[in-house]
């Protein structure tokens, strides 16, 4: 009998790391696919991963001063629509820590910025995704931002 139930939990605590692993693999998908449009300045996509009521921020810090930004879901799709064509951009993404439990994530990605093939700045990405109508949806972007 004892066997049995052994067995029980290993089984099932098996199908429960299975499914997060799942749900991990989904939320990095979806954060990876924000990058690929994100470098394609492909707006389209962009709405697509991102609510509508997505919030955005960033933390900027420099030798003198810490500030902390807010831009509006229109201001940064019309941003990304408008850099031009000759500058080129390169979000490196350094690695990922993703925490999941049900409808909701946190995925922390340290990155490096890049511009035109030169380092412009380096920082931290913490994204808060939230799982609707069995597709994650990113909720909230807060970045760090250093030269």
């Amino acid at each position: 009998m004892k066997i049995y139930i052994l067995l029980f939990f290993i089984t099932f605590s098996n199908i429960s790391l299975a499914q997060n692993n799942a749900s991990q693999d989904e939320v990095k998908q979806t954060i990876e696919n924000f990058f690929v449009a994100f470098h394609a300045k492909d707006t389209i996509k962009l709405k697509i991963i991102c609510s509508d009521k997505m919030i955005l921020q960033s933390v900027l810090e420099n030798s003198v001063e810490t500030k902390l930004t807010f831009e509006s879901v229109s201001k940064f799709y019309k941003s990304i629509a408008t850099i031009p064509t000759t500058m080129t951009f390169l979000e490196k993404i350094l690695s990922y820590s993703i925490q999941v439990d049900g409808a909701i994530a946190n995925v922390w990605t340290p990155y490096e910025f890049y511009i035109n093939g030169k380092l412009s700045h380096k920082g931290v990405n913490s994204f808060t995704l939230f799982k609707e109508n069995n597709y994650w949806k990113i909720i909230y972007c807060i970045d760090t931002r250093r030269k």
